[in-house]
């Protein structure tokens, strides 16, 4: 218990003497960080909570559907929070109406797709001012810290020390380090954070595809492709 408490009180040690070397630049990155950690976290539950990686229910779904059990289909689709299975329940449902044109029902449900997707790329932007503002805030604070550090070797006269100035170069390279430390999880997160997303849209659009252009009869026992991003038609979702 004693060595996890001094271990505790060294980082904050470690931690206090970098705010005090870095000054309120290293303090604003820091505080970036811990803005950037709370978006991410709170994207995952959300992700988490809506299956977003779980396409197997949606074409299981349009599996069902093809065979021509589209109430089936549709209650199974409807059972999952993820994005494809819902927008799949939504295009099945409205599929059954034959009082508007196929171009009316695509745009119902393209608006309806895009508002979930909406959701999931809430607060994403924050994210990406902290990855690109973060390293330049670093470089801004070691230019300041270079600054001073020359400022200090100017007044030092004609008694110049070496350690004067390679201790104030140290002192502001720091808040490069920082910058780029805060920078670097940041961007590795968005992108996986964006590229999740780009696979849900993708997943919507190819269900909702299939759902007005498949032939029961011919493709009742033709499953679904594989996981493959490989399609010929584009996305109107992304």
């Amino acid at each position: 218990m004693n060595a996890f408490i001094g271990a505790i009180a060294g980082m904050w040690n470690q931690l206090t003497d970098i705010l005090l070397l870095g000054g309120p630049v290293v303090l604003l990155l820091l505080l970036m960080s811990v803005i950037a950690a709370a978006i991410v976290i709170a994207k995952l539950i959300q992700f988490r909570r809506v299956r977003i990686n779980d396409r197997r229910t949606a074409r299981s779904a349009l599996s069902i559907y093809r065979t021509g059990n589209a109430s089936a289909a549709m209650a199974m689709a409807r059972r999952s929070p993820n994005p494809a299975s819902r927008v799949l329940a939504r295009a099945i449902q409205l599929s059954a109406r034959h009082d508007l044109p196929e171009p009316v029902l695509r745009e119902e449900i393209l608006q309806f797709g895009g508002d979930m997707l909406e959701s999931l790329r809430g607060h994403l932007r924050p994210l990406e001012v902290i990855a690109s503002l973060a390293p330049l805030l670093g470089l801004f604070g070691t230019v300041l810290g270079m600054i001073e550090a020359f400022r200090s070797l100017e007044a030092a006269g004609s008694q110049v020390n070496p350690a004067l100035l390679s201790g104030g170069i140290w002192q502001a390279l720091l808040t490069t380090a920082v910058g780029l430390a805060v920078a670097m999880p940041t961007i590795v997160a968005l992108n996986w954070l964006e590229r999740a997303i780009d696979r849900a849209a993708h997943e919507m659009d190819s269900v909702v595809t299939r759902v007005f252009t498949a032939d029961v009869n011919r493709t009742a026992h033709n499953p679904l492709a594989d996981d493959s991003d490989d399609h010929d038609h584009s996305t109107p979702f992304v």
